[in-house]
């Protein structure tokens, strides 16, 4: 398939309703890709010279097998999917005598499970159209982290899906890669580090640029690894953390 037909597929981005998903969303529809997201928030339209671009959304809980099923289906019935971006995750903090079951099924549905759903449901349209670009998302925190048995083992289960399914599916034109964001000012990162707290200005010093990234630095790098153009890239780790994956930072 020629590269100038790949415009007409759609992009799916999951957890969009804010943070580094909304960014995604936002940046990707100002492109003039057509995105739908998936979550259980509507997003917010995109303003820009006047003009409302639209961010198309379907309701559904990543949570629920049976909900992604049917929201799938729905969506392989009306478009051509050639673009997905698995945002969607969820941390919970603790160190390995307090992690429980609970906390490991919640990480690894959101984080692993879903992913892995959504992917099995657009990959036959992606291999028939001999076309594709799969970007997850990990973090920075795989390279250790205290307190986050949970989140780092589901995060860097997602870097193995990436390296063994770029393999899988290469031979069909379908890239997969992965990036792995460091800290990010985000309301959920806020929350836990204020303006002007000793743990907000620890992170930041610990950050060799010396300062945290935003939604819109990670939103770059998935647009790049969409671009139908970089169809020679593909298993491949992506940190976009301001060096602390170089630094030594651990447990950061």
């Amino acid at each position: 398939m020629s590269l100038q037909n790949t415009d007409d597929f759609l992009t799916i981005v999951t957890g969009a309703s804010s943070g580094l998903g909304a960014a995604t969303a936002h940046k990707l529809a100002l492109e003039g890709r057509r995105v739908l997201t998936l979550q259980r928030r509507p997003p917010e339209n995109v303003m820009r010279d006047g003009y409302r671009y639209p961010i198309e959304f379907m309701e559904v809980d990543l949570y629920d097998h049976g909900a992604i099923d049917q929201v799938t289906q729905i969506i392989n019935q009306k478009y051509q999917v050639g673009y997905l971006v698995n945002n969607a995750g969820v941390n919970r903090p603790g160190s390995i005598e307090a992690v429980n079951e609970d906390d490991l099924d919640a990480v690894w549905q959101l984080n692993i499970k879903a992913p892995i759903q959504l992917i099995k449901a657009f990959l036959p349209q992606m291999k028939a159209n001999r076309f594709g670009r799969i970007v997850n998302i990990s973090s920075r925190a795989i390279l250790g982290k205290t307190e986050r048995i949970a989140y780092v083992s589901s995060k860097m289960g997602v870097v193995g899906l990436t390296l063994s399914l770029s393999l899988e599916v290469a031979p069909f034109g379908i890239t997969v890669n992965v990036v792995a964001p460091g800290p990010v000012e985000t309301e959920l990162f806020t929350r836990g580090h204020p303006v002007g707290s000793e743990r907000r200005a620890f992170v930041i010093d610990s950050v060799p640029m010396k300062r945290l990234g935003t939604p819109e630095d990670i939103a770059r790098s998935i647009s790049f690894f969409l671009s139908p153009e970089n169809g020679f890239i593909t298993g491949q780790l992506l940190y976009v953390c301001g060096g602390i994956s170089v630094s030594g930072s651990g447990g950061l």
